[in-house]
């Protein structure tokens, strides 16, 4: 979802942090029959997430085309001299690293090299975020909530690397984090967007009480099972009962406002959510990048600065940084 956020709205950011996630629109490089509403869903499995070999995965080539050819994004020359941190496990087992490498050359096909991607493939970790918190899963695991302990803290390492120059993290976080309404964001009349009822944003102390202002907005996307209003779905049913307590722990624990606090960056963290019925079949709770939010199951639009989500994250991030 982050790289799909980022090409359609490339002349809103300076970069992207991208842990673990494929290249833009690769849930539709599906070539030997005519789309159909369980294709992408399909190769999001078995093509974007889990390819067999670098010949079956994503086509960074094709993709890079397809953008070219894709209505309702932003000028993709934008994205030339922006800052890329990408990374993979070698132990993940949900996204390989077929999928990940995808990523990278897809960026490259765009004009973005060199030194502006940090590209980490060599650390053996599961399908995760890390951080450095005793309580989180071993840095090996492949199991919700995907946050593993390691020997660094992954959101300090995006943000160093996509603001240069960088304060040390601060050790308390003295700002104010705010749960908002995120219904005005989602347009009535879309059932499938699969948006929580609220989402948060810290605010700084130093930008919330005037001190300083902020450098700038930074949107902080949660992976699957790891939204604070995440339910596990069993035969299509809440499993309630056996929930487990992962709440805003993504919000809260992984690092964000620590840095934040240190830089005067605003973090904005939308919330997506899951269902598994008629309406919207999400059971894990996923930001959509293969085409679950469409309307019509035969062109799916996941992907421009019309897809749901996106316009929804968008508005959000405007009105954060008072533009």
């Amino acid at each position: 979802m982050t790289v799909q956020l980022h090409v359609a709205h490339s002349s809103s950011f300076i970069g992207a942090g991208v842990i673990a996630g494929g290249p833009y629109r690769a849930a539709e490089t599906f070539e030997a029959a005519p789309l159909a509403p369980t294709s992408c869903i399909l190769n999001s499995f078995y093509v974007a997430m889990t390819p067999l070999t670098p010949s079956t995965a994503p086509n960074p080539k094709k993709l890079a085309q397809l953008a070219h050819q894709t209505a309702n994004i932003d000028d993709l020359s934008n994205l030339a001299g922006q800052r890329l941190y990408i990374f993979t496990g070698s132990e993940d087992k949900v996204v390989n690293q077929y999928a990940v490498h995808a990523t990278r050359a897809f960026y490259e096909e765009l004009g973005v090299a060199g030194d502006a991607v940090m590209f980490v493939d060599d650390v053996p970790a599961g399908h995760s975020i890390i951080t450095m918190n005793p309580e989180d899963s071993l840095l090996a695991a492949n199991e919700p909530p995907y946050i593993n302990r390691g020997p660094f803290v992954q959101s300090h390492q995006i943000l160093d690397h996509l603001y240069p120059g960088a304060h040390p993290p601060a050790s308390s976080c003295l700002g104010d984090l705010i749960r908002f309404d995120q219904s005005e964001f989602v347009e009535t009349g879309a059932p499938k967007a699969s948006m929580s009822e609220f989402g948060y944003a810290y605010i700084p102390s130093r930008v919330a009480s005037g001190e300083a202002q902020a450098i700038g907005v930074h949107v902080v996307l949660h992976g699957c099972k790891q939204g604070y209003a995440y339910i596990n779905f069993v035969n299509g049913r809440e499993d309630s009962q056996n929930q487990p307590p992962y709440g805003d722990r993504y919000v809260r624990s992984t690092g964000y406002m620590e840095w934040a606090e240190a830089n005067d960056l605003i973090l904005l963290f939308p919330q997506a959510e899951g269902g598994d019925s008629n309406d919207v079949q999400n059971p894990e709770g996923c930001w959509d990048w293969w085409g679950y939010s469409a309307e019509d199951p035969y062109a799916p639009d996941y992907y421009s600065r019309d897809a749901v989500q996106i316009r929804a994250i968008h508005t959000m991030l405007t009105r954060l940084g008072g533009v």
